[in-house]
């Protein structure tokens, strides 16, 4: 079989897709972090030559997927399927990016989990047979997520100290049949978890026990140990978050130290950059990804990587109700098939 279930929420995939491509954009003030010189536009004033804060985070949706072609050598009309998603209502930074592109378009809402839906989603749908080719692709925009989720920048509220900087950034990647690189070998689709966390400013602690619950769950699902990985990486539990999570592991037996990284703790300077607990957002994990992991594994620095995004299925009115934030965290092996 192309795929098959394995276990409570795991797919494994006898021929994965493989990542042909990819490409990210970046704002200034990720341009200024550890990655900076990894992302393959940093724009100098987050607008991307746009006028509006939304307009911007669509043109980096348009920037990563032209850049993720352009290293895939695929041409636009060669891509069967787009999944993209981002933070906005009614996904309108992705949509409007798709807008006059002559491929088939999956919007998707993960919150910052989508590049891992994303990818969940592509990989069962090529390995199904259903397509040659696909494309995934997320972003996210400081700006444009501040005005909808809090206030308007120009309000000037203080931030709490378990408050994450949602990252302005866009990631894609082109998935195929054939090639070489990276393959998708498996996923472990998340499950909403929900622990009661009520504050919108802590992400991390509302996020860590669904990243426990998907990253002890592929390994009793597939048979096996952290040690089976170089990395385990999640999206954007920051500091709080991750301490959460290997805390959340410890009890099911499961040691992550050694192992686990967080791209909310990569992407950003914690000590010279003011971002409190980290980076969020779904442009972190997905610029991350096409920056930092997919070319440290064609370099030949990690075999095997868990990507495991993370978010937060909440929203402002379900917050100003009062509402618990629920989380989900979707799990991806990425493979360069060496030992």
């Amino acid at each position: 079989m192309p795929c098959k279930k394995t276990g409570a929420q795991s797919v494994l995939f006898e021929n994965g897709p493989y990542i042909l491509g990819y490409g990210c954009v970046a704002g200034r003030k990720e341009g200024q972090g550890p990655l900076g010189g990894q992302f393959g536009y940093v724009d100098t004033d987050d607008r991307f030559g746009q006028d509006s804060w939304e307009k911007a985070e669509s043109e980096m949706q348009k920037r990563a997927l032209d850049a993720a072609l352009a290293k895939a050598g695929v041409q636009e009309g060669e891509v069967d399927f787009l999944f993209a998603g981002d933070l906005l209502n009614q996904c309108i930074g992705s949509g409007y990016a798709a807008r006059g592109r002559q491929v088939p378009f999956f919007g998707l809402y993960g919150a910052c989990s989508t590049m891992g839906e994303g990818l969940c989603l592509a990989a069962i749908t090529l390995s199904g047979g259903a397509g040659q080719r696909a494309a995934v692709c997320a972003s996210s925009h400081f700006c444009t997520a501040e005005r909808q989720y809090r206030n308007p920048l120009e309000y000037g509220g203080q931030r709490t100290p378990t408050a994450q900087w949602t990252v302005t950034g866009a990631g894609a990647v082109v998935l195929s049949q054939t090639g070489n690189g990276p393959r998708v070998t498996g996923c472990t689709v998340g499950r909403v978890v929900d622990k009661g966390i009520t504050d919108a400013n802590n992400m991390g602690a509302a996020m860590a026990p669904a990243a426990a619950q998907t990253i002890c769950t592929h390994l009793k699902d597939t048979g096996r140990t952290p040690a089976d990985y170089d990395l385990i990486v999640t999206g954007d539990l920051g500091v709080l978050g991750s301490k959460l999570l290997q805390e959340l592991a410890g009890r099911e037996g499961y040691d992550l130290t050694g192992r686990h990284t967080d791209c909310g703790l990569l992407i950003y300077d914690l000590q010279g950059q003011d971002i409190h607990c980290g980076g969020s957002g779904c442009g972190c994990c997905a610029s991350v990804l096409a920056a930092h992991l997919l070319p440290g594994m064609q370099a030949g620095k990690w075999n095997r990587i868990l990507f495991c995004p993370t978010g937060a299925l909440h929203s402002p009115t379900a917050t100003m109700q009062g509402e618990s934030i629920p989380g989900i965290c979707h799990a991806v092996v990425l493979d360069m098939g060496g030992k």
